[in-house]
């Protein structure tokens, strides 16, 4: 019997929506404990493919027969096999076309808000991976910040609106994913900014990111001001887009704060990090729209599937900026950390351009949860 397919559009969609879902996840229950596709309204069976080769008679009577069911695995293959046993059971269900490398990679572009002079501010939501990167329109010109390696993405999507892409932009040199940052740029003929300080050890040419740095897109000069706010990294900067936005990179969250410990050095960022949440960020108006370079948790989801939070409201509301005691924000940022992106050390020096992987190890080294940030 063939089997329906989901495509992960069409699970995005579901977890925007908060519709009804249940998963029936054939992976190995470590991989299933350390990250899943996570909804509102979305309920879950672990169940490893292993034991389910001689039939799925001992699951039917936990899976509901009121629900979609979409069953899960690495790839896309184990599952269309489980599911294949499922509809010849008498089931309506389906398997997720790629599986859980797919959801890592899928980029949702979601509308943020026009600009002025009829500008647009898009975010692409990678709703597998917590990821969040941005592209910036105006008068035919595009500029992107913090890309996914997926640069076909951002390349599409600028053509189906009529912008060309002239420059993309790194808030920081990222170690939990590989940035599509230089590659993007090379692809689309665009200038590749990149904070110097974050830069001292990478192989190739960029323009540096400094702060004060405006750069222009389209001739409705939509500026994008550097800001510099160490603490994630050393050379870590946020952008102040048109005097609306402030894209925050990994220094500040919606439900969190960032973690200065990736490059090692933790005591020695802790107190920039400090500094640019607690005075260089304070000093900016609270009407800013705060857009983060991650997702942490799902509940930090809009309506319509965006990432965002006035400087105001978060001031009042995360905890990570209502510290008084300097000597317990340090043990917040510096003890008891969640584990470290996989493979984060690697993924540093592809992005320093001083090695490199095949698409399939790139794929390994991404899979799994955002872990960026300090709760």
């Amino acid at each position: 019997m063939k089997v329906n397919t989901m495509t992960v559009k069409e699970v995005t969609k579901k977890v925007f929506n908060k519709e009804d879902l249940f998963i029936l996840d054939v992976r190995n229950a470590s991989d299933f404990a350390d990250w899943k596709i996570e909804g509102e309204h979305f309920d879950y069976l672990n169940v490893a493919y292993f034991d389910l080769l001689d039939g799925v008679e001992g699951i039917l009577d936990k899976i509901p027969s009121d629900k979609d069911i979409l069953v899960v695995c690495a790839k896309g293959h184990s599952s269309i096999v489980v599911a294949e046993m499922l509809s010849d059971a008498g089931l309506s269900v389906s398997s997720l076309e790629g599986g859980m490398t797919a959801w890592s990679e899928h980029l949702e572009p979601v509308k943020i808000g026009d600009l002025k002079d009829r500008g647009e501010i898009y975010q692409f939501v990678r709703i597998g991976k917590g990821c969040l990167s941005y592209m910036i329109v105006s008068n035919g010109e595009a500029a992107i910040i913090d890309s996914a390696r997926m640069t076909d993405a951002y390349l599409e999507f600028a053509a189906r609106i009529g912008a060309k892409i002239t420059h993309v932009l790194d808030t920081h040199l990222h170690a939990d994913h590989i940035s599509g940052g230089r590659k993007l740029a090379e692809e689309a003929n665009a200038t590749y900014w990149l904070p110097p300080k974050d830069a001292t050890e990478v192989t190739f040419d960029y323009q540096p990111l400094n702060d004060g740095n405006e750069v222009v897109i389209g001739s409705t000069a939509i500026a994008i001001h550097a800001l510099y706010s160490p603490g994630h990294t050393i050379g870590s900067t946020s952008f102040v887009v048109d005097e609306k936005y402030l894209l925050s990179g990994d220094i500040l969250f919606i439900d969190s704060i960032g973690r200065p410990d990736l490059a090692g050095l933790a005591e020695d960022w802790v107190a920039d990090l400090r500094e640019s949440l607690y005075t260089r960020y304070r000093e900016l108006p609270g009407e800013l729209v705060v857009l983060p370079a991650h997702l942490m948790i799902i509940d930090e989801l809009n309506a319509d599937g965006s990432v965002s939070e006035t400087l105001s409201t978060l001031y009042e509301t995360n905890h990570g900026l209502n510290i008084e005691d300097e000597n317990k924000f340090r043990k917040l940022v510096t003890e008891n950390l969640p584990p470290q992106p996989n493979a984060y050390q690697e993924i540093r020096e592809i992005n320093m351009g001083k090695i490199e992987r095949d698409l399939v190890k790139q794929q390994e080294m991404e899979i799994g949860p955002n872990r960026c940030s300090v709760r």
